[in-house]
């Protein structure tokens, strides 16, 4: 009787002809072979939407839909974001979500311009993880330094680390920022790690920041010598701007308030604070938790 090949054989990339399926450990390999052809055909459907993204990315390019604006719209993509998290479930972490979707939007954002970053040494894996492995990044050994490479147009936007308590005036960015020339429009990471309460450094860029549902406004003061930091908490709520957290520079001079919304430099509850010379320097969209909120347990009767 002559010999048959065996179904499958002949064909390259058939079922039969991966090694795993012949492998005798392999309990059931008519299923593991169904599952793989599953697992190719949602790449193959995952591949198409992605090149179909990136070719609108690319119409709106050709067609100067974005001519007169910033394509970098980090409002924009923190609510991409949210909507993914709110409609997420499964055992797929929402940092793998994260993480996919920050090279997808980031792929998007390099198509539409040429987008680079300015940061400083040590931040390069906050950069790369928010804005993708592929976009040009350039560090810097000073806040000081990316700033002037922003400013220059030598980067799209530079990351700062974010503003802390009695902060030396070399590490103290924020209070000689050219504002409202340069304003603060993200922090990151947008996914905080468990434990985090602060973000780990803010994103400045030659714009304004986009308005979110739920955002944090920067508010850049300066106080007389005597001026406690009592009484700058109640100027602000005074003002109708109560701060989440008031940051002091070392020399006690300059203030930085976070509160609750954007606050455009022609808001005006900021006239009341003319004592205090207040600026607003930007602010950008609440970073989201990386484990989803529990859902809340109807209290008993």
């Amino acid at each position: 009787m002559p010999w048959r090949p065996a179904i499958g054989a002949l064909d390259p990339t058939g079922p039969m002809s991966d090694p795993a399926l012949t492998d005798p450990s392999v309990v059931q390999p008519a299923a593991l072979a169904a599952a793989r052809a599953e697992f190719d055909s949602i790449d193959d459907a995952v591949h198409d939407l992605l090149m179909r993204r990136a070719a609108l990315s690319a119409q709106l390019t050709a067609n100067g839909m974005k001519a007169n604006g910033a394509s970098f719209r980090p409002g924009r993509e923190a609510m991409i974001l949210r909507r993914l998290f709110a409609r997420h479930h499964g055992p797929m972490p929402r940092a793998t979500v994260a993480r996919l979707w920050r090279e997808v939007i980031s792929s998007s954002l390099r198509l539409q311009s040429a987008f680079s970053v300015a940061t400083m040494a040590g931040a390069e894996p906050l950069a790369r993880g928010h804005f993708g492995l592929d976009t040009p990044l350039r560090t810097h050994a000073t806040p000081s330094r990316a700033l002037a490479a922003l400013s220059a147009g030598e980067a799209s936007v530079a990351i700062l680390p974010s503003p802390a308590d009695g902060e030396p005036p070399e590490a103290a960015w924020w209070a000689s920022l050219d504002a409202p020339r340069l304003q603060v429009v993200a922090a990151l990471p947008f996914l905080m790690q468990p434990g985090q309460l602060l973000p780990s450094a803010l994103v400045v860029a030659r714009f304004g920041a986009d308005a979110t549902p739920r955002d944090r406004g920067l508010i850049r003061l300066e106080r007389a010598p005597n001026t406690s930091r009592d009484a700058v908490v109640a100027a602000l709520t005074a003002a109708g701007l109560p701060p989440l957290r008031l940051i002091l520079s070392a020399d006690g001079l300059r203030a930085l308030a976070e509160v609750e919304g954007l606050v455009t430099p022609d808001d005006p509850r900021l006239a009341s604070l003319a004592p205090l010379r207040a600026a607003a320097i930007g602010g950008y969209a609440e970073p989201e938790p990386e484990e989803a909120p529990s859902p809340q347990r109807p209290e008993s009767a």
